[in-house]
């Protein structure tokens, strides 16, 4: 039966996956953020970014995603200074 389906099926991977080039309006939608900040995050080349011919900015999605994982930082574990459990 698997063996019958597998050319039906779907893969789940993020590798498999086409990547989607996004415009600036694109990138501004998915990250919830002004096309302003966009560019100035361009300009002093802190988001993977790469221009056309005609300086038209654009943005991989998986780059970008890439990019948004980097910028994880984990939870603390306990509060400190002001930060307090209310009980």
């Amino acid at each position: 039966v698997t063996e019958a389906l597998k050319p039906h099926l779907k893969p789940c991977s993020k590798h498999d996956e086409p990547d989607v080039i996004m415009t600036i309006d694109g990138l501004s939608t998915y990250l919830m953020v002004s096309k302003k900040w966009i560019y100035e995050a361009t300009s002093t080349r802190s988001i993977p970014h790469f221009k056309l011919t005609n300086k038209q900015l654009r943005f991989k999605k998986r780059e970008i995603d890439a990019w948004i994982d980097s910028l994880r930082r984990s939870a603390m574990n306990e509060p400190t200074s002001k930060l307090r459990l209310i009980k």
